[in-house]
């Protein structure tokens, strides 16, 4: 077993989360603080739910933390935010109406979803970013203005077309790589900060 999943994992159990995957979620907060106390927050494949406990840990008792999956969601965690979890698939237009009908928005949307490999890497990479991009069309009906994603995506030939339509709807965009990440994994997360909602084109009158 490798010393770093030995560290990661017997952590997450001492800290009372169910996995290592927290610390991703945590590096990422510690150093450019996007979860803050009264957001409302999106976790998209929230299973096995440390996300959603860390990010409740941020936003505190005001604060609303969404969990969604497609694994039925056991009871959530206490927690110290209003906490709540959904079992939908992301791709269902049915997800959008539900969360619209219960919340004006988000201002935070996460993403540690990851396709099921198949040990091909250019087709564990266009899966990921079918995610991935499906993740940035929710950010764009979900997000408040100014808004955050943090969203993990496997590195590939067409990953940096992915940053380009990020950094089109996001001030500053950056691609973190957490320690708490097997270094000979090719996932990375991409920090998008300053959410700006794509202007309408102009219609001729």
């Amino acid at each position: 077993m490798r010393k770093e999943k030995d560290f990661y994992f017997h952590k997450a159990k001492k800290d009372n989360y169910p996995a290592r995957s927290v610390y991703k979620l945590e590096e990422a907060q510690l150093k450019h603080r996007f979860l803050k106390p009264g957001q409302r927050v999106l976790d998209l494949g929230c299973h096995p739910g440390s996300w959603s406990l860390y990010a409740a840990s941020c936003v505190g008792p005001k604060g609303v933390v969404v969990g969604v999956d497609l694994q039925r969601p056991a009871e959530p965690q206490k927690a110290n935010a209003e906490m709540h979890r959904l079992c939908y698939d992301v791709f269902s237009e049915e997800l959008i109406g539900v969360l619209h009908k219960k919340w004006p928005g988000f201002h935070v949307l996460l993403s540690d979803m990851a396709p099921a490999t198949t040990g091909s890497q250019y087709a564990d990479h266009q899966q990921s970013l079918r995610l991935c991009r499906r993740v940035l069309e929710l950010a764009q009906r979900l997000l408040h203005d100014n808004g955050t994603l943090y969203c993990k995506v496997f590195q590939g030939a067409d990953f940096p077309a992915f940053l380009k339509e990020c950094k089109a709807l996001f001030t500053t965009v950056k691609v973190l790589k957490p320690q708490s990440s097997r270094q000979e994994s090719r996932e990375v997360f991409v920090l998008g900060q300053g959410y700006q909602r794509p202007k309408l084109p102009e219609t001729n009158r």
